[in-house]
């Protein structure tokens, strides 16, 4: 059994650098210039900067407080992270972004919005008012090194719906909707209660549905009749919210690395788990597809812009009754839209909500509208005919050679990322001075239990010695830990990476998990005094 780390194919990821500057040279010198022509940053969202282009896959985690998730969040990166808290209460009051970072600290908005390094800066439009409920939380960490995480404030339910956060809400979802990934909705197995905000948060997500994934958590705490009648409503509401014919995808699970309840459907949230965390841990494989695909809309939605402005344009008079002309054009807008599909087949679903650009157009002078530039349109035809199409050899290729890329963690514990970082004693790191016996006098700290779990190993019957991996899989499945809890606790355990375990590695492996089981943190890597006397001595060997 192995458990293997996601390794970096040097061919892939220039492949990826390749594509990332062909669009961002694309945008500034195609897109860019018609967006600025038409005004298309009034009225819909900002220009892209080079942040967008080069920062790392971002993952946008959204739903109603106390259904899960900053927990969801400490399980994906193994640890706490600098200002999180976890609670039944709101505790979540504003976004915060989990990042990478030399040290840990947090940033604040303000901070953030100026930060030319950071795909934040577009953020200032927003105000202080929410700039002063936004922060960037760094720290050192592996998972993060290949994404980040946005973490939102909890969505209020109809008994807090009078309350107000002196921002938009919806408006500053949409703006993270446009540039993350992926974004992950998160509902509680006992209250799927569909308030007025999270109503409104629907709208803030229509148009970016193939980012979505909607997780059912804390499924454990039913029963399978509940969780059926749970899943039903919770299929049902979505389709009358979103609209469309196509039925999103619930994963049903548990998502922290406590042991789960055991219940008639622990094996099927393993598997709904190990589904959405694939999904997960692909995410920077397709980060260039995903740039391609958004760019592709982007310039879709000025195409589709850039026709209703020069339109109100040419219907506007010279001299007189600008005013009741302009009023008039925006009452027939819908009419507009419908000739402008007609006369340049431009696709209905291009266009924006026609209520919400009414209401945009309201307090524009439509004098200072330009008119159809037929050099900019044939750019932007060759831009999305011609110069797209080129880039899509090389997407093929890279994604043939990610096949063979193995995730973040992999092995037959349905491997995903591990757990947590650790808290304190039985597991923390000691001094040389501790190890040589002032702490623990009698050499390792699992040798005096070790007869105790002795008895376990022996009762498995090793082969000559050791016992494999699907013997050690049949027992440490029976302690109810999260499978991929388990898959770090073998990491750790099979010091030689052999795939096997001897009697002192099991002995090992039962020890981190009484640990945790007893509610300790599991540490990242196995430290020295947890370390077999067997392989200190291969472990002394391998740095002489």
């Amino acid at each position: 059994m192995s458990i293997r780390r996601l390794r970096s194919n040097p061919k892939t990821l220039a492949d990826v650098n390749v594509v990332t500057e062909e669009l961002k040279n694309l945008y500034y010198k195609r897109l860019l210039p018609i967006e600025k022509y038409y005004s298309f940053h009034q009225f819909h969202t900002p220009g892209y900067e080079d942040a967008d282009f080069d920062n790392k896959p971002m993952i946008l985690v959204m739903g109603q407080y106390s259904t899960g998730k900053t927990t969801l969040i400490r399980y994906l990166i193994e640890q706490d992270f600098p200002g999180c808290r976890v609670g039944p209460e709101p505790t979540t009051d504003c976004f915060t972004a989990i990042m990478q970072g030399e040290t840990e600290g947090i940033i604040p908005g303000n901070a953030l919005s100026v930060d030319p390094r950071k795909p934040f800066r577009n953020l200032n439009s927003f105000g202080n008012a929410f700039l002063n409920r936004f922060q960037c939380a760094q720290l050192p960490n592996q998972i993060l090194e290949n994404i980040s995480i946005i973490d939102t404030p909890g969505i209020l339910t109809a008994a807090k719906r009078q309350l107000s956060r002196g921002y938009d809400f919806p408006a500053v979802l949409r703006w993270f909707a446009e540039r993350v990934d992926r974004i992950i909705l998160l509902f509680d197995a006992h209250k799927l209660e569909f308030s007025d905000e999270l109503t409104r948060a629907f709208g803030a997500l229509r148009g970016y549905e193939d980012k979505l994934r909607v997780v059912l958590n804390k499924a454990d705490s039913v029963d399978s009749q509940q969780l059926m009648r749970v899943y039903g409503a919770l299929m049902w509401s979505l389709g009358k919210v979103f609209r469309t014919p196509e039925i999103l995808r619930v994963y049903t699970g548990s998502f922290w690395s406590e042991p789960r309840r055991m219940c008639d459907h622990y094996q099927l949230i393993e598997l709904e788990e190990e589904d959405l965390l694939s999904d997960i841990r692909n995410l920077p494989r397709n980060t260039a597809v995903r740039r391609l695909n958004d760019l592709v809309k982007r310039a879709r939605s000025v195409r589709a812009h850039a026709h209703i402005i020069s339109y109100l344009k040419q219907e506007m008079p010279t001299i007189f009754c600008k005013e009741t002309k302009k009023h008039s054009l925006i009452y027939q807008l819908p009419v507009i839209f419908t000739k402008i599909q007609q006369q340049h087949r431009v696709p209905a679903g291009d266009f924006p909500e026609c209520a919400k650009m009414q209401e945009r157009l309201l307090g524009q002078d439509f004098t200072k509208f330009k008119k159809l530039k037929p050099s900019l349109m044939a750019s932007l035809d060759k831009l999305l005919s011609t110069d797209i199409a080129k880039l899509m050899p090389l997407l093929q290729q890279q994604d043939l050679r990610d096949k063979s890329l193995p995730g973040m963690l992999d092995g037959d514990f349905l491997g995903t990322f591990k757990p947590a970082c650790y808290k304190q004693d039985p597991f923390k790191e000691v001094s040389k001075a501790e190890e040589c016996g002032e702490k623990y006098p009698d050499g390792w700290v699992v040798e005096k239990y070790k007869p105790k779990y002795d008895e376990i190993f022996y009762s498995l019957c090793p082969s000559e010695g050791k016992l494999n991996g699907t013997k050690v899989r049949e027992w440490m499945v029976s302690t109810n830990l999260p499978s991929s809890v388990l898959a770090h606790i073998w990491r750790l355990s099979d010091v030689d990476c052999d795939g096997m375990l001897d009697n002192e590695e099991f002995a090992l492996a039962i020890y981190l998990i009484e640990g945790k089981l007893e509610g300790y943190w599991l540490p990242r890597e196995l430290p020295s005094h947890l370390v077999p006397p067997s392989k200190q001595l291969c472990e002394d060997d391998d740095e002489v």
